[in-house]
């Protein structure tokens, strides 16, 4: 994931620069920032398919015997 995150940084820097030397309104500066818009949707939408566990559920991926984490069935 901190590779998608260093590419949105270096589109950042690039859109800055573009506007920057291109003015804000040119066809230019929008692809730009088009670009990174784009990489920021990449990375949402790579955290929604792969979620954050939660504090709970890695203690039970280490304790699996633990009384709180056993699973029972009907």
């Amino acid at each position: 994931m901190s590779n998608i995150q260093d590419k949105i940084q270096e589109e950042l820097e690039n859109a800055r620069t573009v506007c920057s030397t291109e003015g804000a309104t040119s066809g230019e500066c929008a692809a730009a920032w088009d670009a990174v818009e784009e990489l920021q949707a990449e990375a949402a939408h790579q955290r929604q398919d792969h979620p954050q566990k939660t504090y709970f559920e890695k203690y039970c991926a280490d304790n699996p015997d633990a009384a709180e984490c056993r699973l029972y069935e009907d």
